[in-house]
């Protein structure tokens, strides 16, 4: 995240990326909505990573220097918004629930942006009153600045099917699996099993958006069963691997 452009104002527009394709870092002076219409889109932050399918949308505040990536081919709806309408009132980048009337509210709105008509005002008004009204959803891939836990968590990240238990990651680092316990709810705010579960459902929207099969994302991603992945994502994102896939 060392570039960092500075773009004032945030751009409401549809744009079409391809299969591994960046934005790289900047920033703007207003809010932004970021959407995927198809694809699997992945905001960066020093933070951590934000993932949303279809069924999720990205709130960026103001300010918040970010990055995207595509996975799969994603046609990507931007939709920017001033710093005088702020639904959320959160100072980092937030996941939300996407449902079919803000989904179509959010197609409308970034087609045509220089549309200003009463009509297209009073959209916007109902757009802000959903997204206050839409469900925040925990799918964030924090990065960890512990030694310690970004040792465990590199060797996650090279292979999220590595089934190994915190203590036997901690020998491969050398720390205890006491200290990496406690470590990874201080630095990350969640436990390690959150964290890998985490990673895994990341890694798993990955290859569903490069069209492997569900069998074959579930064995990839560590999982012991394609049932058990199913049951995983559907608590996740509201739908099953295949549902997704097909949006």
């Amino acid at each position: 995240m060392s570039e960092n452009r500075h773009q004032p104002q945030a751009p409401t527009r549809v744009q079409a990326m391809a299969p591994g394709e960046q934005i790289t870092a900047h920033h703007h002076d207003d809010h932004q909505i970021v959407y995927a219409g198809s694809g699997v889109l992945a905001v960066t932050t020093e933070a951590g990573t934000w993932v949303a399918p279809g069924t999720r949308a990205i709130w960026v505040p103001a300010g918040c220097v970010h990055a995207h990536r595509a996975h799969g081919a994603l046609e990507l709806h931007l939709l920017g918004l001033p710093t005088s309408a702020d639904p959320l009132s959160v100072d980092a980048p937030t996941v939300l629930n996407v449902s079919p009337l803000l989904r179509e509210l959010i197609l409308v709105c970034t087609r045509d942006p220089d549309d200003d008509s009463p009509e297209r005002r009073r959209l916007r008004a109902v757009l802000l009153d959903q997204l206050r009204a839409s469900p925040q959803q925990p799918v964030q891939l924090p990065t960890p600045s512990d030694p310690r836990v970004r040792a465990v968590c590199d060797l996650l990240l090279d292979d999220p099917a590595d089934s190994r238990t915190l203590a036997e990651l901690g020998r491969q680092v050398g720390a205890g699996d006491r200290t990496l316990s406690r470590r990874f709810r201080t630095d990350l705010g969640m436990t390690f099993p959150q964290w890998r579960t985490q990673l895994r459902l990341y890694h798993a929207l990955h290859l569903l958006a490069g069209d492997e099969p569900v069998t074959t994302v579930a064995h990839r991603c560590g999982w012991s069963s394609t049932s058990a992945f199913i049951d995983a994502f559907r608590r996740a994102f509201g739908e099953t691997p295949g549902a997704h896939r097909r949006h």
